[in-house]
């Protein structure tokens, strides 16, 4: 069982924040004051203001929030696709908060998967080589070709898609598409997994079953972090943060998690 953090109230009475985790425990996620401002002048926006956050290794997270919460904006640094205006944010116990363009790059492809909503499949392409691109953006020249595939041919196989290997995402079903963009994001064994409404585009059978694929992929010890405007798909987690106005307004444990289905399971 995944210790839990320690939460605290705010001292400005911003909310909750989750400074802290259990001492021994291994964090992936650590912000202290994180904020990121847009614009300059008159006309800046902050998007999140003074976020301290803690998500130790192995917890299912799911984050909620209106529109203009900071949802995204949260995502997008967790995810090093941005980098914050102010606070810091270390990421498996690496301060990443002031690292350049190219050495974010380098942090996403090695240390983070992503799931998204549209799953941001390449075209007239198979599930096969979606899944093994960002082998070739870590070019790791021990790894030779055929290794490669035979990497992706095993993750495919563990989303129940080893059937699927030269089928392109046209010929996949919604549910099967983001199986694949699964098998993408596990490629490279990350420390985190970012996902992004990983539901929002799927009948709600297939939604289950993508739920399942991430209570399992949580049960093997992975932290995931999930963005989602549905509360019954945030009930499936082991905690939900709600934003408001750019800042941790609630955060809250959930109840115990549902009985899922066999990952191998197909839609």
């Amino acid at each position: 069982m995944t210790p839990r953090p320690t939460l605290k109230a705010s001292e400005e009475g911003r909310g909750v924040t989750a400074l802290s985790i259990p001492e021994g425990t291994r964090s992936v996620i650590e912000t202290e004051g994180l904020t990121k401002v847009y614009g300059v002048g008159e006309v800046e926006v902050t998007a999140l203001e003074a976020v301290d956050l803690a998500i130790a290794a192995g917890e299912f997270v799911a984050v909620m929030g209106p529109s203009g919460s900071g949802k995204s904006t949260l995502m997008n640094l967790l995810g090093c696709l941005d980098r914050p205006t102010g606070g810091t944010y270390r990421l498996d116990g690496e301060d990443v908060s002031r690292m350049d363009k190219v050495q974010l790059a380098a942090i996403r492809n090695r240390r983070v998967g992503f799931i998204f909503q549209s799953y941001h499949l390449l075209a007239r392409t198979t599930a096969l080589q979606n899944v093994i691109l960002p082998l070739l953006y870590y070019r790791d020249e021990a790894q030779i070709a055929s290794e490669r595939i035979e990497r992706a041919r095993a993750m495919l196989g563990r989303v129940g898609l080893d059937d699927r290997l030269d089928h392109q995402p046209h010929q996949l079903s919604g549910g099967q598409q983001q199986r694949v963009a699964i098998a993408r994001a596990l490629i490279n064994d990350p420390v985190l997994i970012l996902a992004d409404e990983p539901t929002g585009n799927l009948d709600s059978r297939s939604g289950e079953e993508i739920m399942s694929l991430l209570h399992h992929l949580h049960g093997e010890g992975r932290t995931i972090v999930m963005v989602t405007h549905n509360p019954i798909i945030a009930s499936h987690t082991d905690r939900t943060i709600t934003l408001q106005d750019g800042r941790i307004d609630t955060d809250v444990r959930n109840g115990a998690r549902r009985q899922t289905a066999p990952m191998e399971a197909k839609t």
